[in-house]
């Protein structure tokens, strides 16, 4: 079945072509950091869920933002015998203008 592969291909061409334009309409970045390397400034669980719901946010209203990138920290400190690993994710989103919503904020 030649064909097959074929229809494959373009199909894997037409997602890259719509990736390369959403990239190409990418205005306005906004980061976000979803955890903390802070030992002085511990993390809460209302933290971590206000943090969340500002990237769910970015990625289901309107303007619909896309993940173009995303940086991880990683902290570990030592405390007396015990070692202390901490995360932060800091997601780069990109919009095709910057959201009304932002400046509301």
């Amino acid at each position: 079945m030649p064909g097959r592969g074929t229809a494959r291909s373009w199909e894997v061409r037409q997602m890259r072509d719509r990736e390369k334009d959403t990239l190409q309409e990418i205005r306005y970045v906004k980061l976000i950091s979803v955890g903390g390397i802070d030992p002085n400034a511990p993390f809460s669980e209302q933290t971590g869920e206000t943090q969340a719901a500002l990237l769910n946010r970015c990625l289901n209203s309107h303007p619909r933002g896309v993940i173009i990138g995303r940086d991880v920290s990683l902290g570990r400190y030592r405390i007396g015998e015990h070692e202390l690993v901490m995360e932060k994710v800091t997601y780069h989103v990109g919009f095709p203008r910057k959201p009304p919503w932002e400046d509301a904020e």
